[in-house]
């Protein structure tokens, strides 16, 4: 049902009046509109994740299926639309390193960097 308020404006004019008067689902307001979070946003998120298991456990090893629970102060611009309970956000920590490994060659030398300065094994 999410997906027709969200949506609502690309369907045709009869379709937007079934969802209307036939099924009571209105056009959802700007509030409820996700924030779409760029690159950058997600490697802040990334990065938060990798810092607080680092801060616990004391390296970078991470199973692939691991997810790190970021508190929404840490995750940065646009995360709060993704957390658990409005305390949190899950990161899928594991799979972003194992990525990350696979296209070594790929981030910018800043990035590298921050993810060296955690014991990054690449």
């Amino acid at each position: 049902m999410q997906a027709q308020r969200l949506g609502r404006d690309k369907l045709g004019a009869a379709q937007q009046w079934l969802l209307e008067s036939v099924l009571g689902i209105e056009e959802a307001g700007d509030g409820e509109r996700p924030v779409r979070r760029t690159q950058d946003d997600k490697w802040v998120l990334n990065l938060a994740a990798a810092r607080r298991f680092h801060a616990r456990e004391g390296h970078l090893n991470v199973p692939r299926k691991h997810t790190e629970l970021v508190p929404v102060e840490e995750a940065g611009r646009g995360a709060r639309n993704t957390a658990l309970e409005g305390d949190s956000v899950p990161v899928a920590l594991g799979m972003f390193l194992a990525s990350t490994r696979r296209r070594a060659d790929k981030p910018t030398p800043r990035r590298r960097t921050d993810l060296d300065a955690h014991g990054m094994r690449w």
